[in-house]
């Protein structure tokens, strides 16, 4: 399956995430490698092992899995010649008795496991081997009675030591002026007396160090030097034998090594299969059903990355159902729902347990594709419509009967219709292609196009009018809305506005009235054949005609095309003042039209000086309007 549809669906962060449970190294490097499979025997028989380890893990969580990389590493060591070290063979001794301490806990869950249990028995019985380790290991070394020969060693060399010792006390006795101190120091290995500097010539012997300010003098004496030497030549015989007996426990252990592998690979496959159980259960996830008939029903789903607050999503396409189309609101969970179908189909297909109802079943595909997002890539300097235009075309040259596409906002990133006919032919190519499609889509068009066609389903995302809050609750069969006009109303903005611009965009008028909290809508399906507005009589000023316009009236400006509010006029030009962008312009009848009239926009008594007068002559009106104030008065402002 291909790498940027893992990735974009959130599959590598899903089995990172499971590799967080195994115990060993060997074991996430497994997990992490993990992809689709579509042979279904081998994605039931995971599912099996998962479930079992589930059973197995609610009667004890303790799985006693040893860590695989120090005897995976001895192994290498002992095949290349050399000796396995002290410190790995005690660890291969724990190894041995995690083998049995797993054997064991899985010879009595076969009631639970009828599966994973047998696999132990795949286990040979190495305990004469992790006897032996016991035998020549004490302490985390090589212990005395490990051969004969090191016995006798190191009794000699105990015996030499003891001699040194007791004739080094003889001599420290008889020289006790001329040394610094009344002990013996231990230098390099060798036995020392601390000579005081001024008497170095009194005693026979090499100096073997001396102390930082150069006053003593840590002298071997002549006596000790013979037997210091038998001792050196013990200690070479002693590290000898450690070494024959280290040679013979790695030649040992390379005799057991397929006894040896057998079990780094049960272990190994136990610590994958319960860590699959672990993240199963922590995200109450459960086996889906599985098909080949083109049916996707996910029951009660959830994103493993939202966890378990997560809106459940109930996603539902017949075998006939070759596309569904998903419209709604921004934030709605469009995009949510198409990567919950994908990331867990990818996971049931790598074997793993879903976070859906049982009742859920999936469809085994031979490819999953998926174009969400912007993929935006820098390095090629594309577009975002450039860069996804050439994933879909990908898309199109290998899609297929056995593949799924889910696309997000199909056609966007460039001119509406111009996407819109594109988006409406690549849908049609990969329906003819026979792929099974998950789109996204504010186009009304594809709305229309899944209405028409039988082959495709409309779905919309629920949005909640009287909390302005997406569901994120998938209805299919259903063509969502964007829902901006009814959230416009809601929120405040006049209806005759909305009305407009409903007109503008779906070429029908339609009523929006707001009734207390209630919002009600009339469909009027006449076309419109006549301006919404027409301009109001005309009155004669000398000569000319001149367009009559009230305060407050909204016009536009005919050569920009720009709105302005009307605030006095006619004068003898036929001029009227207008307020646009906060500023006040003359501006010729001529060169106006109406827009929106007055009533339409304000109420009767509406007080036009909030529109038209600045906030500090409107607080002196106030204040006049209560009481007359010395020295205070109201001057016109002036355009």
């Amino acid at each position: 399956m291909n790498k940027q549809a893992l990735n974009k669906l959130g599959f590598d962060q899903v089995v990172e995430e499971i590799s967080s449970y195994a115990f060993t190294k060997k074991g996430k490097e497994t997990i992490r490698a993990l992809e689709p499979m579509n042979v279904r025997r081998r994605i039931e028989r995971s599912f099996q092992e998962i479930k079992e380890a589930i059973g197995v893990l609610r009667l004890n969580s303790s799985i006693p899995i040893y860590s695989l990389e120090s005897i995976i590493r001895s192994l290498e060591e002992g095949e290349k010649g050399r000796y396995i070290r002290v410190e790995d063979l005690s660890r291969m001794i724990d190894f041995l008795d995690h083998c049995r301490k797993l054997k064991r806990f899985m010879d009595d869950k076969g009631y639970v496991a009828p599966t994973i249990s047998v696999y132990v028995e795949s286990m040979e019985d190495i305990t004469d081997l992790e006897e032996e380790l016991r035998r020549c290991l004490k302490n985390g070394q090589i212990d005395d009675y490990a051969s004969k020969t090191l016995l006798k060693v190191r009794k000699d060399l105990q015996q030499e030591q003891t001699k040194l010792r007791n004739r080094a006390q003889e001599i420290m006795k008889k020289r006790s002026s001329i040394l610094q101190e009344q002990m013996t120091v231990e230098k390099n290995g060798r036995l020392t007396l601390p000579v005081k500097r001024e008497h170095r010539q009194k005693v026979k012997g090499s100096v073997i160090d001396q102390s930082s300010s150069g006053a003593t003098l840590f002298i071997e004496p002549k006596e000790l030097e013979e037997r210091q030497y038998v001792i050196e030549q013990l200690k070479l015989s002693e590290q000898h034998e450690v070494e024959q007996i280290m040679y013979y426990l790695t030649g040992l252990v390379l005799e057991h090594k397929p006894a040896i592998q057998v079990a780094i690979d049960v272990m190994h496959q136990y610590d994958v299969i319960f860590a699959k159980g672990k993240y199963a259960m922590d995200n109450d996830a459960n086996e889906p059903q599985l098909n080949e008939d083109h049916v996707i029903s996910l029951i009660e789903a959830r994103h493993p990355q939202l966890g378990k607050e997560a809106v459940p999503l109930t996603i539902t396409m017949k075998a006939d159902d070759q596309a569904l189309m998903i419209t709604g609101p921004n934030t709605g969970g469009k995009t949510v729902t198409l990567k919950t179908t994908g990331l867990l189909t990818m996971m049931a297909q790598a074997g793993l347990l879903v976070p859906a109802s049982p009742e859920s079943t999936v469809m085994i595909f031979d490819e999953i594709f998926c174009d969400i997002g912007d993929g935006q890539s820098i390095e090629a300097n594309l577009s975002t419509f450039s860069s996804r235009l050439v994933n879909i075309i990908d898309i199109l040259r290998k899609a297929g009967p056995g593949t799924l596409a889910l696309i997000d906002e199909i056609g966007s990133g460039t001119e509406p219709n111009e996407g819109m006919g594109l988006a409406q032919a690549i849908l049609e190519q990969l329906v003819e292609k026979k792929a099974k499609l998950m789109v996204t889509t504010h186009f009304t068009e594809m709305k229309e196009l899944a209405n028409k066609r039988t082959d495709f389903i409309n779905g919309s995302m629920s949005f909640d009018l009287e909390t302005l809050k997406p569901t994120y609750r998938l209805i299919i069969g259903e063509a969502g809305e964007s829902q901006a006009f009814q959230i416009a109303l809601k929120l405040g903005l006049h209806p005759s506005i909305i009305e407009r611009a409903h007109e503008v965009s779906y070429q029908e008028t339609k009523s929006y009235v707001m009734d207390g909290n209630v919002l009600k809508s009339r469909e009027m399906k006449q076309q419109v054949t006549v301006p919404r507005y027409t301009k109001k009589k005309a009155v004669n000023t000398k000569e000319e005609t001149v367009a009559e316009f009230n305060m407050g009236d909204n016009v536009k400006v005919k050569a920009t095309g720009e709105t302005a509010i009307v605030y006095k006029g006619p004068d003898e030009h036929g001029d009227y003042i207008v307020q646009q962008k906060g500023e006040k312009l003359k501006l010729n009848h001529k060169r106006l039209e109406l827009y929106i009239p007055a009533a339409e926009l304000y109420p009767a008594d509406y007080d036009f000086d909030i529109i038209f007068k600045s906030k500090e002559y409107r607080k002196v009106t106030k204040q006049l309007d209560r009481k007359h104030v010395d020295g205070l008065s109201i001057e016109e402002e002036e355009f």
